[in-house]
């Protein structure tokens, strides 16, 4: 939609490009407070390795995203 959308609802892309980005960081968040629980070390670390994985590209995506949002605001 940030690229090829109406320019009307450029906003709407980095609306959903920061829900996207809460979705995941409350998933974690989640995962976290549970990996407590868990016995299996080897499980949460490389469960706990993921979730860092899936912040960074979702971060990551998010600042794509809404640098796209500007530039189409400032053109």
């Amino acid at each position: 939609m940030a690229k090829i959308g109406n320019p009307n609802s450029i906003t709407d892309a980095g609306v959903g490009a920061m829900c996207l980005r809460t979705a995941v960081m409350g998933a974690v968040l989640n995962a976290r407070v549970n990996a407590g629980d868990l016995e299996d070390k080897s499980y949460v670390d490389s469960t706990l390795d993921r979730c860092a994985e899936l912040v960074s590209k979702a971060c990551e995506k998010e600042a794509q995203i809404l640098s796209r949002v500007d530039e189409v605001l400032v053109a």
